[in-house]
């Protein structure tokens, strides 16, 4: 049984910013390590955050599911993990591609970044590279750390160690400029990974989340349950005018008029604010929903 939000659309859409500053503190509570170089290891690190926020950042207060996902993919002793398996796709379910949207840190560090007054460039033309972050998926998270391995059967988080911007920003820049032994042993990994971040960083002022659409793995798996969540954008049929407002606002190149559970929603809301009559908005739960407003206007016919 569906339940659409109007009132709670635009208030949501409204505070969005704040909430995405709020999940990113949630994320990284423990900042007097920042201070002191050290990385919080409590019982809190044994819960995976649903965004992408590195372990290794000092004031991480949970686990990056992608970096446990490569953990036990690449241990000797498990190579599958229910527990993180399991609590990616109950977050996807529940939410999909929402966290994205409202709840990922790296996510909001890039739109911050594309909020820098410059010339903007649109995506759209670009569709076809969305699908490296399921390559980027499958094969660096998944397959390589299990199959690469050595001679005790081990293998490593490629995805962490090799692409992962965040890891970079929240976790090697700020440990070693504490923490003096962590800066004499930066090496070529350190500087590959840098001039990663440093790519990423400029790309994100010229398009919007391009992280996001191109690379990020985790987007990739909630992409992959975007259509079944229960969080899902409506359309009220009755009420659209077919101005095409919401496609122009849509930063992800998604209209949601014609597929509103698009697998690049990530339910920023954009679509909703620009709606002139509020025909576009988010909805939670199973199936459609009953269309009151058609129905009232079926009625009065």
């Amino acid at each position: 049984m569906g339940k659409k939000f109007s009132g709670i659309s635009q208030k949501l859409t409204r505070f969005r910013g704040y909430i995405q500053a709020a999940a990113a503190l949630l994320s990284n509570l423990h900042l007097p390590n920042f201070l002191k170089g050290e990385i919080y290891r409590g019982a809190g690190k044994t819960v995976c955050v649903p965004g992408l926020n590195c372990y290794s950042c000092p004031a991480a207060s949970g686990a990056c599911p992608i970096g446990a996902l490569q953990t036990v993919a690449g241990s000797a002793k498990y190579g599958f993990s229910y527990y993180i398996t399991g609590t990616l796709i109950l977050l996807g379910v529940l939410l999909g591609r929402f966290i994205c949207g409202f709840l990922c840190p790296f996510g909001w560090f890039q739109e911050l970044l594309h909020k820098i007054p410059t010339k903007k460039f649109s995506t759209k033309k670009l569709k076809c590279l969305t699908w490296i972050k399921y390559v980027v998926l499958l094969v660096t998270v998944f397959l390589l750390p299990a199959l690469a391995v050595n001679d005790v059967g081990m293998g490593d988080p490629f995805f962490c160690k090799y692409i992962c911007p965040q890891g970079v920003l929240e976790g090697a820049i700020p440990l070693s400029i504490v923490n003096s032994g962590i800066r004499s042993a930066l090496g070529a990994l350190f500087a590959w990974k840098f001039s990663v971040l440093i790519a990423v960083i400029a790309v994100s002022v010229l398009f919007y989340r391009p992280f996001c659409k191109w690379l990020c793995p985790l987007g990739a798996f909630y992409a992959l349950l975007n259509k079944v969540s229960l969080f899902q954008m409506k359309v009220d049929k009755s009420k659209c005018v077919t101005c095409g407002k919401c496609a122009k606002a849509c930063k992800m190149a998604v209209d949601v008029t014609k597929t509103p559970n698009h697998t690049e929603c990530i339910r920023c809301g954009m679509c909703v604010r620009e709606c002139p009559t509020n025909a576009v908005r988010f909805r939670y739960g199973f199936g459609e929903g009953k269309d009151k407003s058609g129905a009232n206007a079926a009625n009065d016919k």
